[in-house]
């Protein structure tokens, strides 16, 4: 099970979370997301996180199929220029209305050589996304609901996003989604709409361990 982290700060304005991520090196895969970052100091912090050996996703919003497709393929197709290895399809629709425009994103990712996928809906999604050839994240929401979570539409490989994770039970929660076989996993303790504005508080204490 890999281990994924939200990079969505901006370099120059958090350079301990950057720091933190390249610490981690090959252990994670993180999404990163330029948020209104120096076009310069967003590339050199990418360079440094692909020396350290991280993997890279670039994050593009679907906003569940409402945003423009125009602006969606600019967003994939600008993620070419830097070194990811693929995208995260955030806030995907699970619908099997909104497909057409999710397999177009994942066609010009790949003729772009972004070849790896993530596509999130946020939970259970029409089989028809199966076929699209993108890794899914089955659960995202809180630690609570987690805990109760049937396994509905899940398979394994998947991804689980577990947020308001409290800092003692870490361990156990990333113990039930790999016991789950969950393929790569979210686990933090920020909640809500802050759970991927920061890393984990897990993630300095794991670079400062010997």
């Amino acid at each position: 099970m890999r281990t994924l982290l939200p990079l969505y700060a901006d370099p120059a304005g958090d350079p301990g979370a950057w720091a933190s991520v390249a610490g981690l090196g090959s252990a994670v895969t993180a999404v990163v997301n330029p948020a209104g970052a120096d076009p310069a100091g967003f590339s050199a912090g990418l360079d440094r996180l692909v020396r350290a050996g991280v993997a890279l996703l670039g994050r593009v919003d679907l906003g569940r199929a409402a945003r423009p497709l125009a602006e969606v393929l600019a967003e994939v197709r600008g993620w070419a220029v830097h070194p990811v290895g693929g995208v995260f399809l955030d806030r995907a629709p699970a619908d099997p209305f909104g497909a057409g425009p999710v397999a177009l994103a994942l066609r010009l990712a790949r003729r772009a050589g972004l070849t790896a996928a993530v596509l999130n809906p946020g939970g259970p999604a029409d089989p028809l996304y199966r076929r699209l050839g993108a890794r899914l994240c089955a659960f995202e929401g809180d630690w609570d609901a987690y805990i109760r979570w049937d396994g509905d539409g899940a398979r394994p490989g998947d991804g689980h996003l577990v947020y308001g994770v409290p800092a003692p039970e870490v361990p156990r929660a990333l113990r039930l989604a790999s016991a789950r076989r969950a393929g790569f996993a979210l686990v933090t303790e920020r909640d809500g709409e802050h759970a991927y504005t920061g890393l984990p508080a897990w993630c300095a204490a794991a670079v400062a361990r010997p």
